[in-house]
C-alpha cells in the first residue's frame, strides 16, 4: 500500500509528463537537464554498439568525456538501456525522475519500520524523506545524483542492523557493499557525504559505547565482519571505476569548478526555517538560458513545525537513543551544510580545500539532514500513538484494564493524535512546495536540421554547434542524444566542458563562447579569428550548424544571429547556406583559411545589417564579411 501511494504521488508530481508525451516531455531539454539526457542516452547507444559506456568522444571532441569523473548516474543509465533502446532518452530519464522520489520514500519507509511499529508514522517519514524539497529541487532539473536518494537509507538499515540485528553478517555486510558501489555509480558526492557522517556516527556509537561496554563487546564481533565483508566487496568492485574516475581518460583535474568555491555554497538558518519565496530574477534568468522552467523553490526547507515536533519529541523521550543520535546527526549535519565562509569561521573550513573534500557542495549534506529528521519524525509520531494510547485505553483490546469498553470514538484518538503530529510536520512543507506540483515540462524538440539532415552526414562528421553547450545554455546536447549521435560534437557540458580545459585551443573556444552568448555585448575581439581558426583545426571539426527557424525558445537560440553569423563568416572566410531552419557552414576541414581576418570594427559593422533577423538579412551580414576579405 505504501508503495503504491507513493507511486501514486510520484505521478501526480510527474503528471504534466505521464498525461502527455512521455517519451517527448520532461522537465526541459535544455540546461543542466539536456546534460542529464545526454548521459541518459550515452551508455545505451555504447551498449548498443559496442562502445565504451564508461567513456565517449562524442561529446567534448576529440578528449572526451569521462562518465565516471561527471555527474553521470551512470548506474541509471546502464538500467534502464532497454527502455532507452525502444522508447529514448527521453523516457528513461522521465521513469528515474518518477521513480527517484517514490523508491526514496519507500527506502525511508523501510527503514522507519525497523523502529516503529504503527506503519502511519513510517509512511510520514518516507514522505518527507523522498519528497521533500531537497529531492524534488533535484528532481526539477534532473540533478539525479542527488534526487535519486535510494541507497542512504538501506545502508543505515544495514548499519543498525549489523548493531544490533540477528541476520548473519555476511550477508548484510555483502548487501552493504552492493549499496555503496551502487551510490558510487548514482553520485560520487552522496557517497563522500554518506562517509562524512559516517564518521561522526561512528563518534557518537564510540561516546555511547564507552557507557555500555558489554552491549559493545557483545556485538563487535558481527560489526566487524559485516564492516570486512563490505569493506571487501566494495574495493573489489570499485578499485578500477575509482581508478578510472581519477586517472582514466579524460579525468578531471584539480577543483571540478576551478573558477568556483563550492565550499562557500551552503545553506542560511534562516531558509531551514522560513520559506524562501520564489526568486522572479532567477525564474526569468532559467526562462532565458535554460533550467527549470517553473517556479525556482529553495531545496533546504524544513520548517517550524518539523523543528518543534523535533524538539518537543526530544523533551518528551529524553530517554530514546534513536531520538539522540539522529538528533544529534541533523545537528552536526546542519553544522557542516552551512559551507565555509570568508567572514566568520564554520567548521566546513577544516574540509574545504582538501582533495576530494574541495568538490563538495556543502548544502547537500540536506541529504543526511533529511534522513535524519525523517526518522525523527516517525518515532515521535510512533511514540505519540502510543502514549495517546495508553491514557485512554489499550489501542488494540478495545476495553480499558478496568473492564470500561473504549469508545469508537476513543480507539481513533491515538492515530488522529499521531497524524496530527505528522501534519504538524508536513504540512507547511507541502504548502511550500505547492506551486511547482506538478512539475512544469517542455516538450524536447530539436531544431529541424538536426532531426532532418544531421542523421544523414557522412560518418565521423565533428560539429560545432551554436549555441555551444560550454556556454550558459546547454541544448545542444539534449539535441544530440535524442537523434542518436549521429555526429561527434566539439565543446559539452559539466565540469570536462569547461573552457579551463580546453588546452592550447582555450582562447578560440572563448571567442566562440562570446559568439555564443554573452550578458556583456558581443563584438570581436583582435586574435578571435586567428584564435578560432587553430581551434577547430585543432578539434578536427568538419561543419558549423546554427539553427535559426522561428518559434525556437529562448533556451535554444544565441544571444545574436547577425554576430555569430558575421563571427563565423569571418572565420571560415565564407558564407554558409541556409538549410532546414539552420545556417550551415560545410567542409570546413578540407578548407583552411589563412590570414588575421577582417576588424573588429569592420564586423561589427557588417554585424549591423542583420538587425532585422530575416534571411536576407543574415545574407547581408555574411556578404558584407566575405567583401571584407
Amino acid at each position: 500500500m505504501s508503495a503504491a501511494a507513493y507511486l501514486g504521488l510520484a505521478l501526480v508530481v510527474w503528471w504534466q509528463v505521464w498525461s502527455t508525451h512521455p517519451t517527448s516531455t520532461t522537465t526541459c531539454g535544455c540546461g543542466d537537464s539536456a546534460l542529464f539526457l545526454w548521459f541518459f542516452a550515452w551508455p545505451a547507444h555504447a551498449l548498443a554498439h559496442g562502445l565504451n559506456p564508461l567513456h565517449s568522444t562524442a561529446m567534448s571532441h576529440p578528449g572526451g568525456v569521462n562518465l565516471l569523473a561527471n555527474t553521470s548516474e551512470l548506474a541509471l543509465g546502464v538500467v534502464l538501456a532497454p527502455v532507452t533502446w525502444v522508447f529514448g532518452p527521453v523516457a528513461s530519464m522521465n521513469v528515474a525522475l518518477t521513480l527517484a522520489p517514490a523508491l526514496s520514500a519507500l527506502a525511508m519507509f523501510f527503514l522507519a519500520r525497523r523502529w516503529v511499529s504503527w506503519a502511519p508514522a513510517a509512511f510520514a517519514a518516507g514522505l518527507l524523506y523522498g519528497f521533500s524539497p531537497l529531492v524534488l529541487v533535484s528532481l526539477s532539473d534532473a540533478h539525479l545524483m542527488l534526487g535519486w536518494a535510494v541507497v542512504p537509507p538501506l545502508v543505515v538499515a544495514c548499519c543498525d542492523e549489523l548493531l544490533f540485528g540477528t541476520r548473519p553478517p555476511v550477508i548484510v555486510g555483502l548487501a552493504l557493499g552492493l549499496l555503496l558501489v551502487v551510490q558510487f555509480l548514482v553520485g560520487t558526492e552522496v557517497l563522500l557525504l554518506l562517509g562524512i557522517a559516517g564518521a561522526f556516527a561512528v563518534v557518537i556509537l564510540a561516546a555511547y559505547g564507552l557507557r555500555h561496554r558489554e552491549a559493545v563487546r557483545a556485538g563487535a564481533r558481527r560489526v566487524g565482519v559485516g564492516v570486512a565483508v563490505a569493506g571487501t566487496v566494495t574495493v573489489l568492485l570499485l578499485v578500477y571505476p575509482s581508478w578510472y574516475a581519477l586517472a582514466g581518460p579524460s579525468h578531471i583535474s584539480g577543483r571540478v569548478w576551478p573558477l568556483i568555491d563550492v565550499g562557500l555554497e551552503g545553506t542560511t538558518l534562516h531558509a531551514f526555517l522560513w520559506p524562501t519565496p520564489v526568486s522572479a530574477g532567477f525564474t526569468l534568468f532559467t526562462h532565458r538560458v535554460g533550467g527549470y522552467q517553473g517556479p525556482t523553490l529553495s531545496g533546504q526547507y524544513v520548517g517550524l513545525g518539523m523543528v518543534l515536533v523535533a524538539v518537543v519529541g526530544l523533551s518528551v523521550w529524553r530517554s530514546d537513543r534513536r531520538l539522540w543520535f539522529f538528533g544529534a546527526m541533523t545537528a552536526v549535519s546542519v553544522a557542516l551544510s552551512l559551507g565555509a565562509s570568508r567572514t566568520v569561521w564554520l567548521p566546513w573550513q577544516l574540509a574545504d580545500g582538501r582533495p576530494l573534500l574541495q568538490d563538495i557542495i556543502p548544502s547537500r549534506f540536506l541529504v543526511v539532514i533529511y534522513l535524519s529528521l525523517a526518522v525523527v519524525l516517525a518515532v515521535v509520531v510512533d511514540r505519540t500513538r502510543t502514549a495517546i494510547g495508553r491514557r485512554v485505553g489499550p489501542v488494540d483490546a478495545g476495553t480499558s484494564g478496568r473492564g470500561r469498553r473504549v469508545s469508537g470514538a476513543g480507539r481513533w484518538v491515538p492515530g488522529l493524535a499521531g497524524l496530527a503530529v505528522a501534519g504538524v510536520a508536513l504540512v507547511p512543507i507541502a504548502v511550500y512546495l505547492s506551486p511547482t506540483v506538478p512539475m512544469v515540462t517542455r516538450p524536447v524538440r530539436p531544431p529541424t536540421w538536426f532531426t532532418t539532415v544531421a542523421p544523414r552526414l557522412p560518418a565521423r562528421s565533428v560539429l560545432l554547434v551554436f549555441p555551444v553547450p560550454y556556454q550558459v545554455i546547454e541544448s545542444a546536447m539534449a539535441w544530440q542524444a535524442v537523434t542518436d549521435f549521429p555526429y561527434a560534437m566539439v565543446g559539452g557540458g559539466g565540469p570536462g566542458g569547461v573552457v579551463q580545459r580546453t588546452g592550447a585551443e582555450r582562447a578560440g573556444a572563448e571567442a566562440i563562447g562570446r559568439a555564443s552568448f554573452s550578458f556583456t555585448g558581443q563584438m570581436l575581439r583582435p586574435g578571435d579569428v586567428v584564435a578560432t581558426r587553430h581551434a577547430l583545426a585543432g578539434w578536427g571539426v568538419t561543419g558549423v550548424a546554427l539553427p535559426d527557424q522561428p518559434g525556437l525558445p529562448a533556451y535554444d537560440r544565441v544571444t545574436s544571429v547577425p554576430y555569430t553569423v558575421a563571427f563565423v563568416t569571418a572565420v571560415l572566410g565564407r558564407a554558409p547556406i541556409r538549410q532546414a531552419g539552420s545556417w550551415v557552414w560545410n567542409g570546413v576541414a578540407r578548407a583552411p583559411v589563412a590570414g588575421p581576418g577582417p576588424s573588429p570594427a569592420s564586423v561589427d559593422a557588417c554585424t549591423s545589417l542583420g538587425a532585422d533577423g530575416t534571411t536576407v538579412a543574415m545574407e547581408r551580414v555574411a556578404a558584407c564579411v566575405i567583401a571584407l576579405g
